[in-house]
C-alpha cells in the first residue's frame, strides 16, 4: 500500500535528474519573454528619462527574479512531467498578464483594469505557484516546510510594497516627492527578494543538473540578443523605409549582436558549464550557481535590452528624412545607452569568468575600458559614425580575446564535443534497443 501509494505521488511530481536538460515547456515559457523584453523595451523609449530607464531596469529585475524562480523549480523536478504542465501553463498566463500590465505598472491608466494591482497580483501567482511545488516536495521535512513559510514571506512582503507603490504615490501626485518614494518602494520590494531570497533560502539553492542550468540561463542570453535583432527589424514602428542610413545601421547592428554572441556562445558558455559540472563541494557550486547565472547573467540581459534601446531610437532618426544622411550628434544620454549597454555586457562576461574560472580576460577588460573613454569623444558626431566606431571597437576586442587564447579555448570546444558526442551514443544505443 505503501508502495502505491509512493509510486502515485510520484506522479505527480517527478524529481529532476543530474543529466536532465531544458524541456519543451520551458521553452514555452522562454516565448513570453521575448514579448516582455519587447516591451519592457518599448516603454522606456516611449519616455526617454533617467527616472523611466531606472523604472525598467526594476521591472526587468523583477521578471528575472520570476524567471530564475521557474528555472530552480525546472531544475529540481522534471517541468513536462505529472501536474508541472499545468503549474506551467499558469505560470505562463500570469507571466503574460504582468508583460501586458507592465506599461502601467507604475501609474494606473484610465479605462482598464487596474495596472499596478495587476503587476502585483500577477508577481505574487507566479511565486506562489513555485513555492507550492516546493512545498510539495518537502511534505515529509517538517522543518524544510517551516522554512519554506518563511521563504513565502518574502514575495509577500515583496507584493505589499509593489502595491503601495503604486497607490500611495499617486495619492501625492502633487507632491516633488511622489516619485522618489513609488521607486524607493520598488526598489525595497526588489532588495527584498533578492536578499532574502540570497540568504534565508540558502539551502534551496541547489543545482541537481548542471547542464539543464546553465542551458536555461543561456537560453535566456540568446532570447536577449534576439530582441535587439527584433529591434533591428521594427525600429520605433514596423514599415521602415529601407534607404542607405537604415540598411547601413541595420549590417552595423547586426555584427555587433553577432559580436555580442561569439563574445558569450563560442567559448566561455562551454567554459561556465565545465566548471559547474566540475564544482564537487557544495559551496563552489552554490556559488557558481547563483553568483555566477543568477547574478551575473542578469546585467548581460540588462546590457543587451539597453544596446536594442539605442537601436530603436538610432533607427527612427535614420529613417527620417528630416536629419542628415549621417544622422544627427548621438548625444550623451544615448552615448551611454548604446555604448554603456555593451560594456555591461562586456564586463558582465569578465565577471562571469572571474567568479567561475578564476579568469581575467584582459582583451575584454580593454574593450570596455576604451568604451569608457571613447563615448564621450563621439557623443557629438553622427549617430551611425558613432554605431561604426562601436562595431569596430567591440569587434576588434572579442577577436583579441578569441586569437590570443593560447589553447584553451581549442580545450574547452573539444572537451564540449566530446561530451555532445558521448551523449548523443548513449541516446542511439538506447534508441536501438528500446525503439
Amino acid at each position: 500500500m505503501g508502495n502505491g501509494g509512493g509510486t502515485r505521488w510520484s506522479r505527480v511530481v517527478r524529481p529532476g535528474a543530474p543529466g536532465s536538460r531544458t524541456t519543451r515547456l520551458e521553452l514555452f515559457y522562454d516565448l513570453v519573454f521575448v514579448f516582455a523584453f519587447v516591451n519592457v523595451t518599448t516603454l522606456t523609449a516611449s519616455l526617454l528619462s533617467p527616472a523611466n530607464l531606472y523604472r525598467c531596469l526594476l521591472v526587468l529585475a523583477l521578471l528575472w527574479w520570476s524567471w530564475t524562480g521557474f528555472a530552480r523549480l525546472g531544475n529540481a523536478v522534471r517541468a513536462d512531467q505529472g501536474v508541472l504542465p499545468v503549474v506551467g501553463v499558469v505560470t505562463v498566463a500570469a507571466t503574460f498578464l504582468l508583460v501586458l500590465s507592465v506599461p502601467s505598472a507604475f501609474a494606473d491608466r484610465p479605462g482598464g483594469l487596474n495596472g499596478p494591482l495587476v503587476f502585483a497580483a500577477c508577481y505574487f501567482a507566479i511565486r506562489m505557484a513555485q513555492l507550492v511545488v516546493f512545498a510539495w516536495l518537502d511534505r515529509s521535512d517538517p522543518l524544510r516546510r517551516r522554512r519554506l513559510l518563511l521563504r513565502a514571506l518574502l514575495p509577500t512582503v515583496a507584493t505589499v510594497l509593489l502595491v503601495v507603490a503604486g497607490t500611495v504615490p499617486q495619492r501625492l501626485a502633487d507632491r516633488p516627492y511622489a516619485e522618489a518614494l513609488q521607486l524607493s518602494l520598488w526598489t525595497v520590494a526588489l532588495l527584498v527578494e533578492y536578499v532574502g531570497g540570497t540568504t534565508l533560502a540558502r539551502r534551496w539553492w541547489v543545482v541537481v543538473s548542471a547542464g539543464h542550468w546553465a542551458e536555461r540561463h543561456a537560453l535566456m542570453v540568446l532570447i536577449a540578443l534576439g530582441e535587439s535583432i527584433i529591434a533591428l527589424g521594427l525600429g520605433p514602428k514596423t514599415g521602415l523605409p529601407l534607404v542607405g542610413p537604415v540598411a547601413v545601421a541595420a549590417l552595423l547592428g547586426v555584427l555587433v549582436v553577432a559580436v555580442l554572441w561569439w563574445a558569450y556562445f563560442d567559448t566561455l558558455a562551454y567554459a561556465l558549464e565545465q566548471a559547474l559540472h566540475h564544482a564537487r563541494d557544495p559551496a563552489t557550486r552554490l556559488r557558481i550557481c547563483r553568483d555566477v547565472y543568477t547574478f551575473l547573467h542578469l546585467p548581460l540581459i540588462a546590457g543587451t535590452i539597453l544596446f536594442a534601446l539605442g537601436l530603436k531610437d538610432l533607427l527612427a532618426d535614420a529613417a527620417s528624412p528630416d536629419t542628415p544622411t549621417w544622422g544627427p550628434p548621438l548625444g550623451g544620454f544615448w552615448v551611454a545607452i548604446l555604448f554603456g549597454g555593451v560594456g555591461l555586457y562586456l564586463l558582465s562576461l569578465v565577471a562571469c569568468a572571474l567568479v567561475a574560472l578564476r579568469e581575467v580576460h584582459w582583451p575584454l577588460v580593454i574593450t570596455v575600458v576604451a568604451l569608457a573613454v571613447v563615448a564621450p569623444v563621439v557623443a557629438p558626431i553622427p549617430e551611425l559614425a558613432s554605431l561604426l566606431v562601436l562595431a569596430v571597437l567591440v569587434t576588434a576586442g572579442v577577436a583579441v580575446e578569441t586569437f590570443q587564447e593560447d589553447g584553451r579555448r581549442r580545450r574547452i570546444r573539444q572537451l564540449a564535443l566530446e561530451e555532445q558526442l558521448a551523449a548523443e551514443e548513449d541516446q542511439s544505443h538506447w534508441r536501438r534497443e528500446h525503439l
